[in-house]
């Protein structure tokens, strides 16, 4: 699917740099929000006289017990949100930054709130550790809201546990994605103990407001962005299935058409979540970039089987049913701020950067294409005819990884001026990052390397 070709005066249209600055500014503001959620319970604790108590005894325990507790809300509170499909912060950051910070804050936020619970729990036995088992006992049983407590914790353990990264490889995605939606339970059953137990929540009406809003915003966040959304939007463009076609062995692109598609903000190089209603296991959500930029009038994606829910993507019938999360993703014009362009990518990975070849706007020679594959190229005469209809550069690197030509260091030798360019890398995760590493040290600002992986 190649659109027209992009007239000399339309491909030489800088990006706009409003967009650039408007990222930066949400991205501080939300590092600005963070640290005020953090430092203001703090404050709190600091007033009440967390730090009179001294650092030995019970006394001490519980001191510290409040303050790891406060903070790890906090932290819970803030992992949820990263992870809202908030479309603001989904532009600022992009999924890839949103996941690691993510992870990161959600590890922090967990083990503080274990050291809430063994603090306390030790403070309430005055210090003594045989008498720990007992009294945690006594206060799930006895105190209100600790079971809810006890439940979500146990939710939060699954799902931290998941998540550790020789576990992940283990799981199916669709089964790790399941699994992860149990810490928006965890940290919702944590709410009531919270407030009947805890005076730092409601020890003034200040307290009460801040706690409050901070959990109407996460709780809104999910209901509306991860829940609401989507659901209006697969409602609205009925998107369906209009055909399947075989790119190359173990690999399909998927036609996608439906009503007033033009008024679906998405970009080329951005992706869905794609759930096709097509039978049992339709509840399972599958991440897929576009691999076309969008028309107005359809959607392509390509696939490539790798076990599981891709496997039946290949057996998809014309006017299967499609619902949708997103779009997503800053691998986009979105990021750009430099008019030569360098698109990077292996295997698969190639998708979202066909998208992008189609899409950005260049003139002839500002926009270059690496492609890495094994014995055939995917896209191969699509890339031909955009190189000969927009004067893109594309270099295929076939054959093995092993060979010197196609390792990342190679990277200088094909791209000499990489480090003048906007570099978008997609592919597996090692490499990528071993892509990155290159262009970083060959002097490319890291505000222009844009990366997004397909491990998850």
């Amino acid at each position: 699917m190649i659109t027209r070709p992009t007239s000399r005066r339309e491909a030489v249209i800088a990006p706009r740099p409003s967009r650039a600055s408007v990222d930066e500014a949400v991205r501080v503001a939300a590092g600005a929000l963070l640290w005020l959620g953090l430092l203001l319970p703090t404050y709190w604790w600091v007033a009440d006289g967390g730090l009179r108590v001294g650092f030995a005894g019970g006394a001490a325990m519980l001191s510290i017990g409040q303050l790891t507790g406060l903070v790890a809300s906090v932290l819970l509170l803030a992992q949820v949100l990263l992870m809202a499909r908030v479309p603001v912060l989904e532009r600022a950051f992009g999924q890839d930054d949103l996941a690691r910070k993510h992870r990161i804050i959600g590890f922090t936020g967990f083990n503080l709130m274990l050291a809430h619970i063994l603090t306390v729990t030790v403070g309430y036995a005055a210090g003594s550790l045989p008498s720990s088992p007992a009294t945690f006992w006594n206060l799930t049983v006895d105190y209100p809201g600790m079971l809810l407590a006890v439940a979500g914790t146990g939710c939060l353990v699954m799902v931290v546990v998941t998540s550790i990264r020789a576990a992940r490889r283990r799981l199916r995605y669709e089964s790790w994605h399941l699994l992860h939606l149990y810490a928006y339970l965890g940290v919702g059953l944590a709410l009531p103990h919270q407030l009947w137990t805890g005076q730092q929540f409601l020890g003034s009406p200040g307290r009460t407001l801040f706690w409050w809003t901070a959990w109407a915003v996460a709780a809104g966040a999910i209901l509306v962005f991860r829940i609401g959304l989507p659901a209006y939007r697969s409602v609205r463009h009925d998107l369906r299935v209009t055909s399947v076609v075989r790119e190359l062995d173990g690999v399909v692109s998927v036609y996608v058409t439906g009503r007033d598609l033009h008024a679906l903000k998405v970009e080329a190089g951005q992706f869905f979540t794609w759930r096709f209603l097509a039978g049992p296991g339709w509840t399972r959500a599958h991440p897929y970039s576009l691999s076309a930029a969008p028309d107005g009038r359809s959607l392509r994606i390509t696939v490539k089987d790798l076990g599981d829910g891709s496997r039946d993507v290949a057996r998809l019938h014309p006017g299967t049913r499609v619902l949708v999360e997103g779009p997503y993703g800053r691998l986009s014009a979105r990021a750009r701020t430099r008019r030569h362009v360098a698109l990077i990518g292996a295997g698969v990975g190639i998708t979202p950067l066909r998208s992008l070849a189609e899409g950005l706007p260049y003139a002839p020679g500002e926009a270059v294409l690496v492609h890495r594959y094994g014995d055939r190229p995917l896209f191969g005469d699509e890339l031909g005819l955009l190189s000969i209809e927009r004067g893109l550069h594309v270099i295929g690197l076939p054959g093995p990884r092993r060979h010197r030509a196609n390792q990342p260091e190679a990277l200088l030798h094909h791209v000499p001026d990489l480090a003048h360019r906007d570099v978008y890398v997609c592919g597996p995760e090692p490499w990528a990052a071993e892509v990155g590493r290159v262009a970083l040290a060959a002097g490319l600002p890291p505000e222009h390397l844009h990366i997004e992986t397909f491990n998850w």
